[in-house]
């Protein structure tokens, strides 16, 4: 292994999901940077990886990046994990991959667990051609962005944190029509994992009579051409 930055996958519930090459990988490089090194912490103790571990989140990675890229430049290979999926998808990483990029130094993206891929076959919903949103805007350029994709023709699919999802259902209800079919999954590949289906307006009076725990991926139907 040169010096090389690897991303690597992780388990987003099920342990059982961690690849062989993603624990071999982590075995073998001199550094680990970890979205929480708390959560990370249990993941690499379960698999026995005693590699050392070094915080890099949303919060640090404009400070720490040209640190990290100096410890590349003179040979250290260095992993990248998040909290769970893959690096980069709506998780630190980005800004990491692209300064590699610009200083010549090797990137190598495992392939492995993702969230946004099991929701949406799992919607039934049309997967051939669809729109990867992650988060909505919390506040300014929200109702923007709704108008815009309300005119969307693809399968849309978008990330929600469980105290939000009414307030979205209740957008897409207005935005996108109270008949536009929405998938709502949630604790994919953990024990509750479920997913519910119907319109907008369906999922929406499920969760309120039912309030959602858990990690919940969205896949909204694109608009249908009259």
């Amino acid at each position: 292994m040169n010096s090389k930055l690897y991303l690597v996958p992780t388990p987003i519930g099920n342990l059982d999901d961690m690849t062989f090459r993603a624990i071999k990988t982590l075995k073998e490089v001199d550094l680990i940077l970890a979205e929480d090194t708390r959560t990370s912490g249990k993941l690499l103790k379960h698999f026995e990886i005693t590699t050392p571990m070094h915080s890099h989140h949303m919060h640090n990675e404009h400070k720490t990046t040209d640190q990290i890229i100096q410890r590349l430049q003179s040979g250290d290979r260095i992993a990248l994990i998040s909290d769970a999926g893959t690096p980069a998808i709506s998780d630190p990483g980005f800004l990491l991959t692209r300064a590699c990029i610009a200083n010549g130094i090797a990137v190598d993206c495992l392939p492995g667990a993702t969230a946004f891929v099991p929701a949406l076959v799992n919607s039934g919903l049309p997967n051939d051609k669809f729109v990867f949103e992650g988060f909505l805007p919390v506040k300014k350029g929200r109702q923007t962005r709704l108008k815009i994709l309300a005119e969307e023709s693809r399968t849309i699919i978008f990330y929600e944190s469980p105290h939000k999802l009414i307030k979205t259902l209740h957008s897409f209800v207005t935005y996108f029509g109270a008949d536009r079919p929405v998938s709502v999954s949630r604790e994919l590949s953990k024990l509750y994992e479920e997913t519910i289906r119907g319109t907008s307006e369906e999922v929406l009076a499920h969760f309120e009579n039912k309030p959602p725990k858990g990690e919940i991926v969205i896949v909204v139907g694109g608009k249908k051409n009259s």
